[in-house]
């Protein structure tokens, strides 16, 4: 028969120091279940406790059973213990606890007797870079160990000198749950039965220079945001998907070869709950919202600025401490997932703005995390982004890319993302990026790129594609880097495709000036088409354009307010007619007169106005006209979908230009960039037959004057530059005309040609 001695041993002084300050590295070679000599003993520690005693932790025979025995207490400190005696088998015990409130806790297994759950396997991958499902293991995850139900919380700090978890279920005590150090790779973990989903929780870091901070887990799947920063158990394994039919069609997608028109969306302020405090929406009611206006609206895709947690409004997402939670601003990780779901049902992919560039300093974030520098560079040089106020990820270092690209693949896994826009690239390609003469540091090479971050790009866009595809991977990239759509066994980045700044600047430029002046500029507004199909580009007109006192889109163009609405209409359809795929920030189809402003909604009351729901009108037939003619598309990265008709006209500031598909599809263009009507305004053409006129921005449908083609025209045997048909239009003041080409029949040609 088991007994139970009533005496405890004398704990080693120092250790007991160590455990009662919160600083013993570790905990299971003191606490839980441990032999001593021929015995053994059992220790506790809970300093918020009155009593503790040990129960059966299950049903014995006869000859085992034992009572519940309560644990000494030494010497008032918290630590609660008990030597066993005569065990014929290992000791299985619960735990309860008798606060000093007098309420008692319910049994539960002690933490302290589970073995380790990440493994060895766990540790390699880690340290070679690639465990890319480390979101599976690291953070806090709901499971079942050894038949016990409860939480397993994992982090990395490998020069911490203690880490703890601590939470609301603990009174956020860092004494109660110090954590185990797996010394190999510098994780530490601890399965604590009980705990489930909404449990409040942080890791209490004791760092390597002995001070101890708050930590947010950076793999949290449910966190709080603004001022509140604890993270939330959360279970992501609920949640029914029904959205196989879009998934299953989009892994057969070719993108490039398939209309992609963009609307570009800040969750917060695309609509607001006026009645209601003005607040925000939910991913519920955004869900209902949003996805059927861009439905509506023709928008093949809806790209969100960075949902993922952040404390901060005015960083607009980009300064991201909760990488793998999107933020609570709307909901659970539930609802966002209902949003996906409900979007993908309509038809409508969601693409995700992704921060891997940098992140902010805040205290609970990932700067400074275990009290080096871990996460972020070391040298100011290479770690710090003194623009923005923010530290630079150590793209050399293993683990910072395994936490990245394993970010990427939890986006795309688990919330069924279709692609990922990657912010600032240009400040991680280059070394110097917006720094002075020794202000930074070399490659090994003596050269400005950073090819580190370079490595890292790359290989983010090598795992994304290999394993999800279908999706789509987008550059914000300013500058002229060669290759960065081109893949990257071709030496390129691996991109599908990058953001046309050159082309967004040359043209907003173009469009801002008077008409009158335009003639002079013209080369401005060809230059794009001498590089065009050297990427897989995409035309944005993004939220980058209308802050920081840019200016609206509509408050951008010159003139009375009549000219303002006539240069945006051209200027939208000058760029759906471009080869590119498409991006359009909201508030700019329906012509928002003021800046975006994140803390307020657009202003959709201008929708009253006729002159602003006609440009919203424009913008949707844009998008419809968009996806259903394939010379708009299918030719977007080749010389052979393009060509001048004529942009030598400065003097009147026309240009003419065509657009082809892969089966012969002919469709063409003419820009008037001055408020005069052209009439009888002659162009070449290649082909006999009708050519109907399908776009006119100056209809009065849209807001315009009704200047145009009655349906379209007959091309005549005029031969006109270099061409041997011609054809005669008339051309609206400030408007594009766009024209389909119907191959002729016999008897269907008019006699007068």
């Amino acid at each position: 028969m088991t007994t139970l001695a009533p005496e405890h041993p004398t704990l080693d002084a120092g250790a007991l120091h160590a455990l009662l300050q919160a600083t013993h590295g570790d905990p299971f070679a003191i606490l839980g279940l441990h032999a001593w000599g021929a015995r053994q003993v059992v220790r506790v520690f809970r300093p918020d406790a009155e009593s503790v005693r040990i129960l059966p932790a299950e049903k014995l025979s006869k000859a085992a059973r034992w009572k519940p025995v309560e644990l000494s207490k030494t010497e008032q400190s918290g630590l609660f213990e008990i030597l066993l005696e005569n065990l014929t088998a290992p000791l299985r015990y619960l735990v309860e606890v008798t606060y000093k409130s007098g309420e008692v806790s319910a049994p539960f297994q002690d933490p302290y007797t589970f073995e380790r759950v990440f493994s060895g396997f766990d540790a390699h991958l880690f340290a070679e870079g690639q465990h890319w499902n480390l979101y599976e293991r690291m953070g806090a995850h709901l499971m079942q160990l050894e038949g016990v139900s409860g939480t397993v919380f994992q982090v990395w700090a490998p020069n911490a000198k203690r880490v703890s978890v601590v939470g609301d279920f603990n009174g956020w005590d860092g004494r109660i749950y110090p954590l185990r150090k797996l010394v190999e790779c510098g994780v530490w973990e601890l399965f604590i039965p009980g705990i489930g989903a909404g449990a409040h929780y942080k890791f209490e870091v004791l760092n390597a220079h002995g001070q101890v901070v708050l930590k947010s887990d950076p793999f949290a799947f449910f966190s709080q945001n603004g001022l509140q920063t604890a993270s939330l158990v959360y279970d992501l394994h609920q949640f029914g998907w029904s959205d196989e039919a879009w998934m299953e069609e989009r892994a057969k997608k070719e993108w490039h070869r398939s209309p992609v028109a963009v609307y570009e969306v800040h969750l917060s302020s695309w609509r607001r709950k006026l009645e209601d405090g003005g607040r925000a929406l939910t991913y519920i009611e955004l869900a209902h919202q949003l996805i059927p206006y861009i439905k509506d609206m023709g928008y093949t895709h809806l790209e969100l600025l960075p949902i993922a947690e952040h404390p901060f409004e005015g960083s607009w997402g980009y300064q991201i401490t909760g990488y793998f939670a999107p933020t609570s601003r709307h909901g659970t990780p539930d609802d966002f997932r209902y949003f996906v779901n409900f979007a993908h049902q309509n038809g409508i992919g969601i693409i995700l703005d992704w921060v891997p560039g940098h992140f902010p300093k805040d205290i609970h974030g990932l700067s400074d995390f275990d009290g080096t520098k871990l996460y972020e560079h070391a040298d100011p040089r290479q770690g710090e982004h003194c623009d923005w106020g923010t530290l630079i990820f150590n793209f050399g270092r293993n683990e910072i890319r395994n936490f990245l690209i394993a970010n990427a693949l939890f986006w795309l896994e688990q919330y069924h993302i279709d692609g990922l826009r990657v912010d600032a690239v240009a400040s991680m390609l280059y070394l110097d990026y917006s720094r002075k003469p020794g202000e930074w540091v070399p490659n090994n090479h003596g050269g400005r790129e950073n090819l580190e971050a370079i490595h890292f790009l790359k290989r983010f866009n090598e795992v994304c594609y290999s394993r999800f595809p279908g999706i789509m991977t987008i550059a914000e990239e300013s500058t002229a880097w060669p290759g960065v759509s081109r893949p990257s066994h071709l030496g390129g980045l691996g991109f599908g495709f990058k953001w046309n700044m050159g082309w967004m600047h040359d043209f907003l430029h173009y469009m801002a000036l008077e008409p009158v002046h335009r003639r002079f500029h013209q080369g401005e507004i060809t230059f794009s088409l001498l590089y065009a199909f050297h990427e897989h580009f995409m035309l944005v007109f993004s939220h980058d354009e209308v802050v920081h006192g840019k200016g609206s889109m509509l408050n951008k163009m010159p003139g009375d307010p009549w000219q303002k609405f006539a240069n945006l209409r051209l200027l939208y359809a000058w760029m759906y007619a471009h080869p590119g795929k498409k991006l359009l920030f909201m508030g700019g189809e329906f012509g928002q007169w003021s800046e975006w402003n994140h803390n307020k909604s657009l202003d959709w009351h201008l929708l009253d106005s006729p002159q602003h729901d006609g440009l919203r009108r424009l913008v949707q037939h844009l998008n419809w006209l968009y996806k259903n003619e394939p010379a708009l598309y299918e030719l977007d990265d080749s010389y052979a979908g393009f060509e001048w008709i004529d942009f030598h006209d400065a003097d009147h500031s026309v240009v003419a230009f065509l657009r082809r598909s892969a089966g012969g599809d002919v469709m063409v263009f003419v820009v008037n960039a001055t408020p005069v009507p052209r009439m009888g305004y002659r162009i070449g053409v290649s082909s006999l037959g009708f050519y109907s006129e399908i776009l006119n921005t100056d209809a009065e449908t849209y807001g315009g004057s009704n200047v145009g083609n009655h349906g379209g025209v007959w091309a005549d045997n005029h031969a006109w530059q270099g061409r041997a048909h011609s054809l005669v239009l008339h051309l609206p003041p400030l408007g594009v005309v766009g024209l389909r080409w119907e191959a002729p029949k016999l008897d269907s040609v008019p006699t007068t040609i």
